[in-house]
């Protein structure tokens, strides 16, 4: 089961080999930047399949009721409720065969910590943890500017930068310095070109050898 819109609906798992638009898996932890997920979301799903997960305590910010129509919502309870015998298939297995990037908006302090630890005990880690490397992963940190510029935080960051994540920097808070996340727009944005410069590229490279 999962939640379109905020409604729950049971939908299987769909793989396609054809022509088709990316595939984005967006994830939200608990941030209060979370209270634009729903926007996120929409930008995302006006050019993309998009499906999405969020933590429990993201869920103290995200307004379900902002979520496309479009866009299956995941939380932890369809990760165990999903699953009732040996030979079923598991959520996180499923989500990370489908999505072509991920893209983790906010990424929280203490996300960021367990990615970096590779720990894995909600859903949205358990995804990163199962990951295909092949494929890229965006993240878009958002946290205060005390722990942004804490020694752990710089850690993190370079541990994960390491498996190949790629870094959205947070913007500037204000006068308390730097820990916001960046804009929706240019999330997504930044995925686009990033996605469409490696079709280019694949094109370039399939026609050199022809």
């Amino acid at each position: 089961m999962a939640y379109i819109g905020g409604v729950p609906r049971n939908d299987p798992m769909q793989v396609s080999t054809a022509q088709r638009k990316p595939r984005i898996l967006l994830a939200a932890c608990g941030s209060v930047a979370a209270i634009k997920f729903g926007h996120l979301c929409s930008c995302f799903s006006d050019w993309a399949d998009v499906k999405a997960v969020v933590t429990q305590t993201s869920l103290t910010f995200v307004d379900l009721a902002s979520i496309p129509k479009n866009v299956m919502l995941y939380t932890d309870e369809h990760e165990w409720s999903a699953w009732s015998k040996i030979g079923d298939s598991v959520l996180h297995i499923e989500l990370r065969r489908w999505a072509d990037i991920m893209v983790i908006a906010p990424l929280s302090a203490n996300t960021l910590a367990k990615i970096a630890g590779g720990l894995c005990d909600n859903l949205l880690t358990s995804i990163v943890r199962a990951w295909d490397y092949e494929k890229p992963i965006f993240v878009a940190p958002s946290m205060n500017s005390y722990m942004w510029r804490n020694s752990f935080t710089e850690k993190h960051i370079m541990a994960i930068d390491e498996f190949g994540i790629n870094l959205i920097p947070p913007v500037s808070h204000g006068e308390s310095g730097t820990g916001a996340m960046a804009e929706p727009s240019f999330i997504l944005s930044t995925v686009r070109m990033f996605l469409e410069s490696r079709r280019k590229a694949s094109t370039s490279s399939s026609s050199s050898r022809t």
